[in-house]
């Protein structure tokens, strides 16, 4: 048993009828860590989410939750909190009576006006839940969640419809869970959060991982990138960047009037020795960014070559 894991996956396997959602599966996510889960619709990031939370069973494998082997039926330990599918919520009632609600039902006494304002529902907080936007629905399922006080929270999609307030809110709780030592794993689309929020992912292609580790492993210096680069002599820099082997200047990926902007592509080691070469000829570099990022382009090669097998 290895205490320090929140969760402990291996080999699971998952199947509904002669679908394979789940095939061999690997998971680890240790306490204090915010973990995401990035694949295609259909690799089986809902499936997995689903076992986290006891509401299904693997059919083969071994599965360890806060340090409890999970057998073959419906359990799940005390500590786990979360939702996928979006959050189950009370239409007919107010956001407070919501979580008033859930509460009384788990004999729980916690201040549900503290939980709406750490989601940023204070003003709403008395307004029916039927009339919630898709972000707000989010912002309040993640605060009955958080009812529990959860080792470990699981999430599906938590940042859809999020205005940037509400982005903010969501990012906050999260990241102060995960300070407190708690476990968070979460599924999304956006790559921009969990970039953001992530020390770790994990990559699914059609039921299988394909990639799981550090986000920082993704942009390696044996992993070839396009980069925006904008500085005060673009014309100098181009002649520069035409100059540094193992370097390609790419105009077609150029975005749509910004002529201005030059993209670079090559390997980390030749865009530091054109960021070098440029710098060193007194030019200002004002912007430097991959076109797509690191975790969005593995997650395009990677699930590419998951669905040519």
């Amino acid at each position: 048993m290895n205490t320090s894991d929140a969760v402990r996956a291996r080999a699971i396997t998952k199947c509904f009828g002669d679908v394979v959602a789940l095939d061999g599966v690997d998971l680890d996510v240790a306490y204090g860590e915010i973990h995401g889960l990035v694949g295609p619709n259909g690799a089986g990031k809902t499936t997995l989410l689903g076992l986290l939370l006891g509401l299904a069973v693997a059919d083969e494998g071994d599965l360890e939750i806060l340090g409890r082997p999970i057998g073959r039926a419906l359990a799940a330990p005390d500590g786990i909190s979360g939702f996928v599918d979006g959050p189950g919520l009370y239409p007919s009632l107010t956001a407070r009576q919501n979580l008033a609600a859930l509460a009384s039902l788990r004999g729980q006494t916690v201040d549900v006006d503290d939980l709406l304002a750490q989601v940023g529902l204070s003003d709403v907080a008395d307004d029916r839940a039927r009339g919630f936007s898709l972000g707000m629905r989010q912002r309040l399922g993640l605060a009955a969640a958080l009812l529990t006080k959860p080792r470990l929270l699981v999430l599906d999609e938590p940042a859809n419809g999020l205005d940037p307030a509400g982005k903010k809110h969501v990012h906050s709780v999260l990241t102060r869970l995960a300070d407190e030592g708690a476990a968070v794993v979460l599924s999304s689309h956006r790559m921009d959060d969990l970039e953001a929020l992530c020390s770790e992912v994990t990559i699914l292609s059609a039921g299988r991982v394909v990639f799981t580790g550090p986000l920082a492993k993704l942009s390696s210096a044996d992993r070839e990138l396009a980069y925006r680069l904008v500085t005060s002599d673009q014309k100098a820099t181009r002649e520069i960047a035409e100059n540094v082997p193992g370097l390609r200047i790419d105009d077609t990926q150029t975005p749509r009037g910004q002529a201005d902007v030059l993209v670079v592509s090559g390997l980390v080691p030749a865009l530091d020795d054109l960021v070098a070469r440029v710098v060193g000829k007194g030019i200002g570099v004002r912007e430097l960014a991959p076109v797509v990022s690191p975790l969005e382009a593995a997650f395009l090669e990677l699930t590419e070559q998951g669905d040519k097998r």
